[in-house]
């Protein structure tokens, strides 16, 4: 992410967190002496203040800049415990929901969330809403799960999510409708950039009625581009068997001779999933993504650079995210998606075309093998280090909620958990730095070059 975006960014925006009023009730987290190191569900009394923050900015140069110029430094507010709360957990109800295409931790997130509320909060009354932003609506007719510790305990080893998930948009004030109906007082949304869009529309309709409900988001892709957020759950995960991929990728290539492995991982706007597994299995060639033009005909162009490998290696591994190349499609109609998201036209199919016609025409005998992995990738449960990390989201989302924090979603920054308003993301999102070190650590690691003709070269 470039790094004058996020300054940009921040430099307009208030970082404060909203609150739906002042929290007065001790947390129940709170060790006291009297209970002997016990308290009704606590386990700390290391809790943080809304005065703590963690710096926006990693450069020297650019917090010298702020202090140099007499301004604040931009700053996100820390993530976890309060000591007082804002909601009587005997009295609370909790709903969660999960949005969107489906990522490895889902099941971790819901586990995390819901164990935190009974046993550390003491809350009793967890709802989970089935297939996504639908389970609101009154004529879809799904219905509601109640979360207990017992329904969510053998959950972790699960791929998908047992509440089910959902694209497309709903009515805004039919969801608040039915959260105003059960007597909802936090909402956690599980979802990506949408997810995220529709919760601040959620949010400004509960404003707008003068609710109390806090609304709390957990950023959630596989593609790893939501704006102000490091890292989100299930990116590690699908790193991992992409790089399976890419093995049996290039094992099927270097078993014929002009073999070719080609395999499309996910990533509509942002190639971070098909860098960094290409740089975790450095068996690739080329990685082509969304960030990067390039050209596929013409000296300099892509098929060029790609008979001359086969010339000189006879083998040759091609990892591309499923945005790259859209350009390719121009003259084709656009379509949407039921969440109103551009139809992306099939990059994997199109380059294998392109590729067999290409070597068609040079009499060159190729075996091609196409491996699309992503239904796979996004079905599997999540891996160790994944799971550790849902835990971490989870329990922080519940923390900000008890602590009557609304329009919020939890973010991993600068290597602390942070909350970010939803405005701040919202509507934006992070791409791979063409300049930055990872696509420069692709560049080195694959040789491939800048895949772009000078001009006038076809």
């Amino acid at each position: 992410m470039k790094s004058e975006l996020i300054t940009s960014a921040l430099n307009s925006l208030d970082t404060a967190i909203p609150t739906l009023g002042e929290a007065k009730i001790p947390s129940p987290l709170k060790i006291s002496s009297q209970s002997k190191g016990h308290s009704t569900g606590g386990y700390t009394d290391i809790f943080v203040r809304d005065s703590d923050r963690i710096i926006s900015l990693i450069k020297i140069d650019q917090v010298m800049h702020y202090m140099e110029n007499g301004l604040e430094i931009p700053s996100f507010e820390l993530a976890g415990p309060r000591e007082k709360i804002y909601f009587d957990p005997s009295k609370l109800k909790c709903a969660i929901v999960t949005c969107g295409g489906l990522c490895p931790g889902l099941n971790d997130i819901i586990r995390s969330v819901v164990l935190e509320l009974h046993h550390c909060y003491g809350v009793r009354n967890i709802y989970g809403i089935k297939y996504g932003l639908q389970g609101f609506i009154p004529e879809y007719a799904h219905d509601l799960v109640e979360l207990t510790p017992g329904a969510v305990s053998n959950i972790l080893g699960m791929g998908g999510t047992i509440l089910g998930s959902s694209r497309g948009t709903q009515d805004i004030g039919g969801v608040v409708d039915c959260l105003e109906r059960m007597n909802i007082g936090i909402l956690f949304m599980v979802g990506g950039d949408g997810t995220l869009m529709a919760a601040n529309r959620i949010a400004d309709e509960i404003n707008e009625r003068r609710l109390k409900i806090s609304v709390v988001v957990i950023p959630k892709t596989i593609d790893n581009d939501i704006f102000l957020v490091s890292k989100t759950f299930g990116f590690d995960t699908a790193v991992d068997i992409a790089t399976n991929a890419i093995k049996g990728a290039h094992n099927e290539a270097e078993g014929y001779p002009y073999g070719i492995g080609l395999i499309k991982l996910m990533g509509r706007h942002a190639g971070f999933l098909a860098a960094t597994a290409a740089l975790a299995q450095q068996d690739a060639n080329f990685v082509l993504i969304p960030e990067i033009e390039i050209d596929l005909h013409g000296e300099g162009g892509f098929l060029a650079a790609l008979e001359k490998r086969l010339i000189a290696r006879k083998h040759a591994v091609v990892v591309v995210a499923e945005g790259a190349g859209q350009k390719f499609f121009s003259d084709q109609k656009v379509e949407y998606d039921p969440s109103g998201n551009i139809k992306l036209k099939d990059i994997g199919v199109f380059l294998k075309n392109e590729i067999t016609e290409w070597f068609k025409g040079k009499n060159m005998e190729i075996t091609l093998k196409y491996i699309d992995p992503s239904y796979m990738i996004r079905s599997l449960p999540a891996n160790s280090n994944d799971s550790v990390f849902c835990g971490f989201l989870g329990r922080d989302a519940v923390h900000a909620g008890m602590a009557g924090k609304t329009k919020l979603l939890i973010s991993h920054w600068n290597n602390n958990y942070v909350h970010i308003p939803m405005e701040a993301s919202s509507g934006k999102r992070k791409n791979v730095n063409p300049k930055g070190k990872l696509w420069q650590s692709v560049l080195e690691a694959t040789g491939q070059g800048r895949l772009v003709n000078d001009p006038g070269q076809g």
